[in-house]
């Protein structure tokens, strides 16, 4: 078995390759904004006319022609697969203009824009790349994708195809996850549970002394920044992108752990989003619940393990002994749920998190099938609906 994979190296381009780089987006940048301009007069622009679009574009700008039409060509696919997502996914908004100030520079390449030799990166206008391979590729990539980071770093990201890696049997049959701000992921297993470390909070008062170093040297509007308002802003991205780097290696850590261990995983389809606009905006970011969802679904998913996504609703007022559902919600200092009915008392995210798990045993559902409705378990359990698929239907892992 293979399995699909990305592997991602440092680059050090000089200031020549950087600079073809940097306008070889401006050109793909352009393309982005002229697609969204098409969206925003009432049009919705397929890759066939971002395709006609791109070829007369190219036919009367010298200055297009002038850099990779595979680089164009996939900056365009790529919107209209966002566009089209869009549509599809509801309450996801569509592709956005991109700024130049705030845009992270990012390129792609297909097999006919790029290719290796000797260890270093050739790209189209005889651009040449050096890379630091800090592993062997396991394949031939059949793409690459060019970005930078806020700092400045340039890095290479290739699609390779590898031998899936056998992992081992599961000891434990299951386990359920809930998200929370207190302690970042509660499980039905108190072993497996994963703190809130606030990496980011150990770094507050460094990062606000650059950010008010930054203020203080801030240029007039029109004006260049200065040398020492470039200094403080890259102090100020490197201690951000330090925090987040340890809140990753904590993520990946934790999610190898839950995948190891259990056959089934039941996690909570938890939007942090809306959290950033209530006062545990800044905890909750330090959390990065996104962040170590995103990757204990991977993981499981790639480890062949089963990965339920059930819905939050009524999960923290629900029993999950009797099923038996409170009438009010619990407010957030509330932290013990009891029970009216049989009296249970626990943690309520801990009662939170063997009520996830509960659900998922009912319905045997895969990562697929996202969106889940919960009842009371005195109803029966809940209907577990794929698109495609009847319902209470068994859908194997991936």
């Amino acid at each position: 078995m293979f399995e699909t994979v990305r592997y991602t190296y440092r680059l050090r381009p000089g200031r020549t390759a950087e600079a073809a780089l940097l306008d070889e987006w401006g050109r793909c940048r352009w393309l982005w904004n002229e697609a969204v301009h098409q969206q925003r007069t009432g049009r919705k622009p397929t890759f066939g006319t971002l395709s006609k679009m791109l070829t007369e574009a190219r036919s009367r700008n010298a200055w297009l022609r002038a850099g990779s039409q595979v680089a164009q060509q996939q900056s365009l696919r790529t919107y209209a697969i966002a566009l089209d997502h869009s549509f599809k996914v509801k309450g996801r908004g569509r592709p956005k203009v991109k700024r130049l100030k705030d845009a992270p520079a990012s390129l792609e390449y297909t097999t006919r824009g790029f290719r290796i030799k000797a260890g270093v990166l050739c790209l189209p206008g005889k651009v040449t790349v050096p890379v630091v391979w800090s592993r062997e590729l396991p394949s031939e990539p059949t793409s690459v994708r060019v970005y930078r980071d806020n700092l400045g770093h340039w890095y290479a990201s290739f699609v390779v195809r590898r031998a899936r890696a056998d992992t081992p049997e599961a000891d434990l049959p299951a386990i359920g996850v809930d998200w929370g701000v207190k302690t970042t992921a509660t499980t039905t297993d108190p072993a497996f549970d994963l703190p809130h470390l606030g990496h980011r909070k150990r770094c507050a008062a460094e990062r606000g002394k650059a950010q008010r170093k930054m203020a203080r040297r801030r240029p007039p509007k029109g004006q260049p920044p200065s040398k020492g308002y470039l200094s403080a802003k890259r102090l100020a991205a490197r201690i951000e992108k330090k925090a987040a780097r340890q809140n990753t290696h904590d993520a990946r850590v934790w999610a190898k752990s839950i995948t190891d261990h259990h056959a089934l995983i039941a996690v909570e389809d938890f939007k942090p989003k809306f959290l950033a606009k209530t006062r545990m905006a800044r905890k909750a970011a330090d959390a990065a619940i996104g962040a170590c969802k995103r990757e204990l679904i991977d993981r499981g998913t790639r480890a062949g393990r089963k990965v339920v996504l059930v819905p939050p609703a009524y999960t923290t007022m629900t029993c999950s002994e009797c099923g038996a559902r409170a009438n009010l919600r619990l407010g957030l200092g509330v932290r013990i749920f009891e029970c009216a009915a049989c009296g249970y008392t626990a943690d309520r995210d801990l009662n939170a998190a063997r009520t996830i798990l509960a659900t998922a045993e009912r319905n045997r559902a895969g990562a697929d099938d996202i969106r889940h409705t919960i009842a009371s378990f005195r109803d029966g359990g809940s209907d577990a609906v794929r698109a495609g698929n009847p319902p209470n239907s068994s859908v194997g892992s991936r």
